[in-house]
């Protein structure tokens, strides 16, 4: 974007971009959820929530896994919010933008408070934007920064960003994906990166609908309400207190949700479970848009997986057809063997097919490869995949993976792991086929950028093709959207042709609660469902 007219005609797309952003309006509290019983509100309920997992980190800056979301998302607020379509929408921002092509804001909410009394302004965001950047903690919102330059605080209520160049995707992505901490606790703490956040010195300090009180590992985390939460009505969460119930497995969440031992289930429910849920008495069943994706990842460091027919012969042996039919009972849809979803239409496109399940045509690849089979059929290729325990959709078609494998003579070796020891090993490269899922993939540009440039955040399969690293790129600093499209469209074919990704559904997602509970804000995506900081606040507990 080195020519003049090409920096005018992104200045004046981020301008209309603000002007469009400007209008959004939350969506209402309790409109994915039914409106309950119409008796008698209980004063002050506690809420109970299942999860299978411990929190492995309290600093949201460094956590990566979904439970330490749940918990920590409660106390720290992000910028912006999402819709069902992927659209960002208001939530400590009140508008966001561009004022140039290397200078972004975003206006906060006014009057917000830190639980200590203490303002969260403006001075909260930059230093937390800025102290990512700088300190460089293994999470989410750090991957969001490569065009981030520095944060400055021009108000009590402004921030303004300077990007290193222009990045039309940065000022929505790390709005959303970026929680905000207060200065006042983690800047004496010194590295963000290194801070345990545990609460060991005078507890939690939240802006959210509830602060963390006290922590039993490996049997529940219980918060409390703060008082003043001016993003519901009233300002004022229902529940005077939230507490997240471990479980060891989405099996026993459930019956505990049947025996009212529980008021919610975090973990979406395993698509077998649905219809029954459904027909059970006393339990609703929420359906949570999904804007992720199920995928396999061959870790191209692999000599053997370096190769592209290796990877395309691998991609043949996954019968997706029965895996969507037999594992998800019709609940997920193909995305054509690509990385970008049929939800996302104006990106989305149908010309590319899924892989085609043929075990005989994947034999021939592995001959054209080099590879020789012995007298059983079976070639010297053998591969370790590894999946999460917690996760049961992936452990089930796991076994459909190996068996099609084998089919085509290569052996798959399944490592289920706890999911911690699964997180642990993915960010290590400690596998040769990753399989698992990405909650929410909401913009092409900066997904395309996290999952597929040399030093992505999640480039599990260590992808470094000059060709897609260059429109990626190109993609990222175009703001007009129709130019922005096709350049998309050739990153994605570029990914499926090569099979950098196996992505092989994306689903909608179901999760449960306790039907004398309503008012719950549904949001896409499991990370969010009803479990989003808004919905919880808003829940209603209604007297039998």
């Amino acid at each position: 974007m080195t020519p003049r007219s090409r920096v005018a005609a992104a200045v004046a797309a981020a301008t209309a971009v603000i002007a469009a952003l400007a209008a959004c309006a939350p969506e209402a509290p309790g409109s994915g959820s039914d409106a309950g019983t119409g008796g008698q509100a209980v004063a002050d309920p506690t809420l109970t929530i299942a999860t299978t997992t411990d929190v492995v980190n309290f600093n949201p800056l460094v956590g990566n896994s979904r439970s330490d979301y749940w918990i920590t998302n409660l106390m720290y607020p992000h910028l912006l919010s999402i819709g069902a379509d992927g659209q960002k929408a208001p939530e400590l921002a009140e508008k966001w933008g561009y004022v140039n092509s290397t200078t972004g804001f975003y206006e906060l909410k006014p009057g917000m408070k830190w639980s200590d009394g203490k303002p969260l302004t403006a001075k909260d965001v930059a230093y937390t934007l800025n102290a990512v950047k700088k300190d460089a903690p293994a999470g989410t919102l750090y991957g969001q920064l490569t065009n981030f330059a520095s944060a400055t605080a021009v108000s009590d209520t402004r921030v303004e960003i300077k990007l290193s160049k222009p990045d039309a995707s940065l000022i929505p992505e790390i709005g959303f994906w970026g929680n905000v901490v207060p200065q006042h606790v983690f800047e004496p703490a010194g590295s963000v990166a290194a801070f345990a956040n545990d609460g060991k010195n005078g507890g939690w300090v939240s802006a959210g609908p509830y602060v963390l009180k006290s922590v039993q590992r490996g049997q529940s985390y219980t918060m409390e309400r703060v008082d003043n939460y001016p993003l519901v009505p009233g300002g004022k969460p229902k529940a005077a207190k939230v507490v997240y119930r471990v479980y060891p497995d989405v099996n026993a969440e459930i019956l505990s949700l049947k025996n009212g031992d529980v008021d919610a289930i975090a973990n979406t429910l395993p698509p077998a479970q649905v219809k029954n849920l459904k027909s059970t008495p006393g339990i609703t069943v929420e359906e949570v848009p999904g804007l992720g994706y199920a995928h396999l990842t061959y870790n191209m460091t692999k000599p053997a997986l370096a190769k592209k027919d290796v990877r395309l012969a691998l991609a043949q042996t996954v019968d997706y057809n029965a895996i969507r039919k037999v594992v998800l009972q019709d609940q997920a849809v193909s995305t054509g063997s690509s990385p970008i979803m049929p939800v996302l239409k104006t990106f989305y496109d149908d010309s590319l097919k899924e892989y085609e399940y043929n075990p005989d045509a994947a034999r021939k690849l592995l001959e054209q490869a080099g590879y020789v089979a012995d007298g059983n059929g079976k070639f010297p290729l053998n591969f370790r995949m590894i999946y999460s325990l917690q996760d049961p959709v992936t452990t089930q078609w796991a076994n459909l993976v190996k068996d099609g494998a084998a089919k085509a003579g290569v052996t798959v070796q399944l490592q289920g792991l706890e999911r911690n020891t699964y997180l642990a090993k993915t960010n290590a490269g400690d596998f040769d086929i990753y399989a698992g899922n990405f909650a929410i993939m909401d913009d092409p540009a900066t997904n395309m950028a996290l999952t597929y440039l040399p030093k992505g955040a999640i480039n599990y399969s260590y992808v470094d093709d000059p060709q897609l690293n260059a429109l990626i790129e190109k993609a990222r600093v175009t703001f007009d959207q129709k130019e922005q499209v096709p350049i998309l469209q050739q990153a994605a074919k570029l990914v499926h042709d090569n099979v950098y990704d196996n992505v092989m559904y994306t689903q909608n997602l179901f999760v449960a609660h306790r039907s004398e509970w309503s008012g719950f804000s549904v949001k896409p995506s499991e990370l969010l469902s009803i479990v989003n900081p808004v919905s919880v606040a808003s829940a209603t507990k209604t007297a039998k």
